[in-house]
């Protein structure tokens, strides 16, 4: 018996027109596929209502999987995939296994040689890319940098000192209730010559996405508090 096809399914970053967003396949696979793996079973019902979808979920089996689940703990839709049943897995917002703990589950599949489909759907980092005018051609996704002061300035330094020295773009996220204090901190530490792309709110009606020079930037002022955010960093 073949196994069963893991579908990386892309989700919303926010209240948007989801047509815009995703090909058909998605919303009918949201549809048809009797088990999801999630990150949050809450969000997760939101966003497949969100799309106009009509079914019951009593006829749809939510698996859990988030950033305190073990590798060893995600048995359940590996099992599933073996016995021959498609699986989809949805993030938390945006691309599945991207900045996203079901990596986890994408890496177990392919030990097991499952078919790992991805569809097309919202990447604030590749968007953020895009718009930003700094170099597609070389850059570093960086995650999110240390909550604890000093460790992120000196993560921003080395930061600052790749962009010198390779040109390449440098992208980072934080935490929505700390983006301001972020915003201040590259501010503070980088190279005034520099340029820093702030992407806010990408794919919603309130999306604000702007590059700049440091110098620039300091003569400005932008509210990026608790809104989702990418930082692009370059020259």
């Amino acid at each position: 018996m073949s196994t069963g096809i893991l579908y990386l399914i892309p989700v919303s970053m926010g209240e948007t027109n989801n047509d815009r967003l995703f090909p058909a396949i998605n919303l009918r696979l949201l549809e048809e596929l009797d088990y999801m793996v999630v990150e949050n079973e809450k969000t997760a019902r939101r966003f497949i209502r969100s799309t106009g979808n009509k079914r019951d979920f009593n006829k749809l089996e939510l698996i859990l999987l988030d950033k305190r689940t073990r590798r060893d703990e995600i048995s359940r839709p590996i099992e599933l995939l073996l016995q021959g049943k498609d699986v989809g897995i949805m993030s938390e917002a945006g691309c599945p296994g991207v900045a996203d703990p079901g990596q986890i589950l994408m890496a177990e599949a392919h030990l097991y040689n499952i078919k790992v489909v991805p569809l097309i759907g919202p990447s604030s980092i590749l968007l953020g890319l895009m718009a930003s005018g700094l170099n597609g051609q070389g850059f570093t996704f960086n995650g999110y940098l240390p909550i604890e002061k000093k460790e992120k300035i000196h993560k921003l330094r080395e930061l600052d000192s790749r962009v010198a020295k390779t040109g390449d773009t440098q992208i980072f996220m934080e935490t929505p209730y700390r983006n301001q204090a972020m915003f201040d901190d590259i501010l503070k530490t980088c190279n005034a010559k520099h340029k820093l792309c702030v992407a806010v709110d990408i794919t919603l009606e309130s999306e604000q996405i702007k590059t700049l020079a440091i110098d620039e930037w300091k003569a400005m002022k932008i509210d990026i508090h608790k809104r989702p955010c990418m930082f692009l960093l370059g020259k």
